[in-house]
């Protein structure tokens, strides 16, 4: 009879330096059988890597729509932010572009307080002159959206007027009775404020 010839050994060296013997697996059903234990190695494994990350909780109902409102309420605080920033940020670069030029207005205005002057003189020929130049002045200056401030006969407001004197007078007191320099207004802003008298009332009232 004869005997089955053992598996042959061989000697591997590990890591640590140190000797082990290994089997040999020469033929293939002993090939075959490693390879099963080795996947079935990997099954147990990966099922038990898979129970870990099952082990974890899943989230509620209740917890997915808390936390779906609080980004919600997050974004929507976001928008409203950036909405009134745009906002915010269009009135101001609007106010800069339309007061732009509000120094070189006020340059000008030196220039229509000399017409008024002139105006008031008693040449007729030139005073005839100077009115065509100050009708074309003062188009071009309302072009730009400056105009003058009526006051005369006005209730006296100290956001647009500057009071020089207090006179006493037959209209009621409050109200601007003389003007002395003109003032103007650029769109919705006041550039200088005009002075003025303002009556007190009558004399002994």
């Amino acid at each position: 009879m004869v005997l089955p010839q053992p598996a042959a050994v061989g000697f591997r060296r590990c890591i640590d330096g140190n000797d082990f013997i290994e089997p040999q697996c020469n033929n293939y059903p002993d090939r075959l059988m490693v390879h099963e234990k080795e996947e079935e190695f990997n099954g147990l494994d990966q099922e038990k890597r898979d129970l870990s990350a099952s082990d974890s909780p899943t989230p509620s109902l209740e917890d997915l729509k808390r936390d779906y409102d609080e980004l919600n309420d997050r974004f929507l605080r976001l928008a409203a932010d950036f909405e009134n920033f745009r906002k915010r940020t269009t009135r101001e670069m609007d106010a800069q572009a339309r007061f732009a030029i509000e120094g070189f207005a006020i340059e000008l205005l030196e220039v229509a307080d000399n017409f008024e002057r002139a105006l008031k003189s008693g040449d007729t020929t030139a005073r005839e002159g100077l009115e065509q130049i100050q009708k074309l002045f003062r188009t071009i200056l309302e072009r730009h959206g400056i105009q003058a401030i009526k006051s005369v006969g006005t209730k006296f407001d100290p956001v647009c007027h500057d009071a020089v004197v207090s006179l006493p007078s037959d209209c009621e007191e409050g109200t601007v009775v003389e003007e002395f320099t003109c003032g103007y207004r650029m769109h919705d802003r006041v550039i200088r404020c005009a002075k003025v008298a303002v009556s007190k009332g009558k004399e002994g009232d």
